[in-house]
């Protein structure tokens, strides 16, 4: 199917780890060697098990989108207010236009996932509502990096961007305005650069990291592009520095280079969302499969980075 490095992405390699997941997106490795995966459809997250046996974590209501493990061991999740869902024979799909009369509005909540409590943390920057928030990365001080992509309607649409906030609530900035549907973010594998994904584009773009929350616009730099009709979701670093993309259509995961070459790896479903990093020398990836609401995992031998979104 695919090849990276001495990666063979084939169907034997690939292992279905759960099944039934109302569109997951956000994977998050825990310390007990589960994953934690949001499933937007479902407005939750759920606990996937190594024997892969499902619970219910926390209910978060609306759209929970991106979701992150903090310093202090509690979820952060982007909600994008809710969107509608088509069904599509056995697979759940994106519908076109994403804001409907279920919409909440965007937030950012904390979510503990020993009891499932969740708090609301940001709902609004300056004044201007979150629109839809949809992936965070943590830094090395405690904040964090989130992107809101904004939300489509019948006859227009929203411009997105990249905001910086604290854990504790008190404090949230706009960094980068405006973006076309921002949506994957995390850093470079030597934590100089910011790196966000703009969908529907199929751009992945770098700014080089300033200081706490900020960033140099001067040196926004075109990473890649794709050709032809596919979209980039949500993107992991791994320990050779590569950037590994969640791509939807063709389904599979961009993995971009250093040096700006792309590799393709397809996997078996059309909206291939996001992907994070565990294992044994977190030398698995594993894969959220969203519009068949599966969980995978396959061999990668370069190891991910703990800073993998």
């Amino acid at each position: 199917m695919g090849r990276h490095g001495d990666v063979t992405v084939t169907a034997e390699a690939l292992d279905i780890v759960a099944t039934g997941l109302r569109f997951p997106e956000g994977p998050v490795m825990m310390p007990d060697g589960s994953v934690i995966v949001v499933e937007i459809a479902g407005g939750g997250l759920s606990r996937v098990r190594p024997d892969g046996s499902v619970e219910e974590v926390a209910r978060c209501g609306g759209g929970p989108n991106g979701a992150a493990l903090g310093p202090d061991g509690m979820l952060y999740v982007c909600n994008n207010g809710g969107q509608p869902f088509l069904a599509a024979g056995d697979k759940l799909l994106l519908a076109d236009v994403t804001q409907d009369d279920g919409y909440e509005g965007g937030s950012i909540q904390r979510v503990d996932p020993a009891d499932g409590s969740v708090e609301v943390l940001y709902r609004q920057c300056a004044g201007r509502p979150l629109r839809s928030p949809n992936d965070l990365v943590f830094d090395d001080h405690g904040g964090f990096w989130f992107t809101d992509t904004g939300k489509a309607r019948a006859r227009d649409r929203d411009w997105g961007g990249v905001y910086y906030a604290l854990a504790d609530g008190s404090a949230i900035r706009e960094v980068i305005f405006p973006l076309d549907f921002p949506n994957g973010i995390g850093f470079s594998g030597d934590g100089e650069h910011l790196l966000v994904t703009e969908t529907v584009a199929g751009r992945l773009w770098s700014w080089p990291v300033t200081g706490r929350g900020m960033v140099s616009a001067r040196g926004r730099r075109l990473i890649a592009g794709l050709q032809g009709y596919q979209l980039l979701d949500s993107l992991a670093v791994d320990a050779e520095g590569n950037v590994c993309i969640g791509t939807l259509v063709t389904g599979g995961i961009t993995v971009v280079t250093p040096a700006g070459d792309l590799t393709f790896l397809p996997l078996p479903d059309p909206l291939v969302t996001n992907l994070c990093f565990g294992g044994e020398d977190r030398s698995t990836a594993y894969v959220t499969l969203s519009a068949t609401g599966r969980l995978a995992r396959v061999p990668w031998p370069p190891h991910g980075l703990r800073r993998s979104s």
